[in-house]
């Protein structure tokens, strides 16, 4: 697997593919948000990184973990690290991220089930080099964090370790709202460099924080009132808080057998706690003014590990040249859930809310507990040859065997269980007339089974998998010796077998609905030795529900999806050691729900970013919608009631020492 390399604003290589191939030979979107970006842009989240993508948008995810869409589809359950699925729902921390791919379109044929709009990897930092560096950022709202990367690389025997890690304690411009966070991260490299490397590594998270689901709507429009203004318990931070615990360990054994044959095998564990209590609005009387507040009550603990053997081969046959991956996962998760009954806990003003105060001891009835078992077997081959005269050709196929089982701990309930078994192909063909262009054509398809992170239900434990298709054509080039990156896509993408209520039978789901997807996607990246870099990307998502077993959602605009997007970002440095830029992002208009009773507007955003070196020390001064936009930055999606303003003007200063 490619491990990424420090390439500034541009880089050329990508860890998604699972063969040591560059990104202009993949008939397939993929976007990269390198190390550089992260530091420039000082960005703290998964969603501060990934606002530099183009097709992406954000969803409130129930304020406990980070969510996007990617081309109109949610990707709820598409985050992987290192390769390796990451479904639980948290906040990821980007303290041991080196940088952040993402692939457009459906990528089962490598990853299996899901992946309908695309799927988010992060690439760890590994123990390759010498580093001991201290970063502490404080700004608007109380932000206050610190982080440590510590690492020690001999080559001349292969051995390396690094330690990373943050602690984080904020405010907000939210009422009430925090984050106590503590993320740290070690790992190992043995045998860099020769036939054998084992590369280990762990992590530890903890994140605490008030769990936010914005501000309700009215009149087709979220209510306009302060954004700071929180509609929830008077005592949010004892009442109203999500509390995620999450640890992991990775081993990743690579062996070369000959020059045309290496093995790697790797293997992840994880254990995932989720404590959340939420107060939020659950109604809106547009007569009276009046919101309803509800309270409620979940639990989560989950623990799965996965293990992935790969074989990649070098082969010339019939007078072309392959690249083959033979790969075998199995993988196996138990997920559990116990939801508490909830309450409505007040009635008030809309405009003026005055906030109830809420005592969680009430909340102890259990109304469902669940254990969810899921059993995943996948045989993958994919076949990367170089056809020649320019033409470069990507096949593959994947057939898993994917096994839910849902226990009810509560009695009284029926277990249920469903086995689906699917192929996942994907057919790319590349034409490169030179080593600057690249011109591509590419098909491929996924499979979203019932329930497919969550436990089964009895409406929908008999519905067949929902299946993705992706017809796709775009172009790369790569200029100026490669400091110029440009890609241009075009797509078409469909999702068949949406579940959706039997209009007969209102509580039961049928496997009747289609959203489509048609789209524009373009992108650049530069870095030049005259010190000029930048990041840059647009976005045109035509997302539509184009069949529903629901009469009145048929032609409605897909949730959380603008038409039009857009983003840059540039800098300049001078002399190594002074620098300056600034970026622009705009998001259009976008449905809060799947009726399309509420909209939320434009808006656009500017930000800024200073630095200079002096000595071993890097002072760094970033500025945030600068023009102090009031916006929405992101919705619930199935829901009018829940939207989450963004950011007013904000300003975080740097200080990182490289000892």
């Amino acid at each position: 697997m490619v491990n990424g390399v420090r390439q500034g604003y541009a880089p050329t290589d990508t860890a998604l593919a699972k063969i040591p191939v560059p990104l202009r030979d993949i008939p397939q979107s993929i976007a990269v948000v390198p190390a550089a970006v992260l530091l420039d842009q000082r960005a703290l989240s998964l969603q501060d990184a990934l606002k530099n993508v183009p097709g992406v948008s954000f969803a409130a995810g129930d304020g406990q973990r980070d969510q996007v869409n990617i081309r109109g589809f949610t990707a709820i359950a598409d985050q992987f690290v290192n390769g390796f699925r990451d479904d639980a729902l948290y906040f990821r921390d980007l303290s041991n991220t080196e940088r952040v791919e993402v692939v457009k379109g459906p990528a089962a044929v490598l990853y299996g089930r899901g992946s309908s709009g695309g799927l988010i990897n992060r690439v760890l930092k590994r123990p390759d080099a010498n580093i001991t560096a201290a970063t502490l950022s404080v700004g608007s709202f109380a932000t206050r964090r610190g982080e440590w990367d510590v690492g020690r690389f001999d080559a001349s025997t292969g051995v390396g370790f690094r330690l990373t890690g943050a602690i984080e304690d904020d405010d907000s411009f939210r009422d009430q709202q925090f984050l106590r966070r503590f993320a740290v991260a070690p790992s190992l490299l043995l045998g860099a460099g020769s036939d054998t490397t084992l590369y280990v590594e762990a992590d530890a998270l903890r994140d605490k924080r008030l769990m936010d689901l914005g501000v309700p709507a009215i009149g087709g429009r979220p209510v306009d009132v302060a954004p700071s203004t929180y509609y929830g318990a008077a005592n949010a931070p004892d009442a109203d808080t999500a509390e995620s615990r999450v640890y992991s360990q990775t081993a990743i054994l690579t062996h070369r057998l000959s020059d045309a044959l290496s093995f790697r095998d790797g293997f992840r564990h994880y254990d995932y706690t989720l404590l959340r209590n939420s107060t939020l609005p659950s109604a809106v009387d547009a007569v009276a003014r009046t919101v309803t507040l509800q309270h409620g009550r979940l639990n989560r603990d989950e623990e799965g590990w996965f293990n992935q053997a790969e074989l990649t081969q070098h082969v010339r046959f019939a007078g072309i040249d392959h690249v083959l991956l033979y790969g075998f996962e199995i993988a196996r998760q138990v997920k559990g859930a116990d939801t508490f009954a909830s309450a409505k806990v007040a009635v008030t003003a809309l405009f003026r809310p005055v906030l109830p105060v809420v005592d969680n001891g009430r909340f102890t009835a259990i109304t469902t507990s669940t254990v969810s078992v899921f059993n995943t077997r996948g045989l993958y081959v994919q076949d990367f040859a170089n056809l020649g005269h320019g033409f470069k050709a990507l096949v593959g196929v994947r057939h898993d065997w994917f096994v839910q089982k849902t226990y009810q701990r509560l009695p009284g309930v029926a277990r249920l269980a469903r086995t689906d078994r699917n192929w996942s192909p994907r057919a790319g063909l590349v034409y490169q007339p030179d080593a600057m262009q690249s011109y591509y054509a590419s098909w491929s398809r996924s499979f979203q089974p019932s329930a497919e992170t969550f436990a089964l239900a009895a409406n929908n434990a008999n519905i067949a998998p929902e299946q993705t298709t992706n017809k796709e054509v775009g172009a790369k080039y790569s200029l100026l010796g490669g400091r110029l990156n440009l890609q241009a896509a075009g797509f078409v993408l469909r999702r068949t077998g949406i579940k959706g209520a039997d209009p007969l039978v209102p509580t039961r789901l049928v496997s009747v609905g289609t959203q489509r997807t048609r789209g524009i996607e373009l992108s650049g990246q530069l870095s030049l030795p005259s010190g000029f870099q930048a990041i840059a990307g647009y976005a045109y998502l035509d997302a539509q529900v184009i069949a529903s077993s629901r009469p009145e959602l048929a032609g409605k605009g897909a949730t959380i999806t603008p038409r039009h997007a857009a983003n840059g970002f540039l800098t300049k440095t001078f002399a190594q050691r002074i620098g300056f830029g600034g970026g622009v992002n705009y998001v259009g208009d976008r449905w809060a729900d799947p009726a399309n009773t509420t909209v939320l507007p434009h808006y656009v955003t500017l930000d800024a970013v200073a630095w200079a070196v002096a000595g071993p020390v890097r002072f760094q001064f970033n500025g945030y919608n600068l023009a102090n936009t009031r916006y929405i930055v992101a919705g619930h999606g199935t829901s009018a009631l829940l939207n989450l303003p963004g950011a007013p003007r904000s300003v975080l200063g740097t200080a990182r020492l490289n000892f």
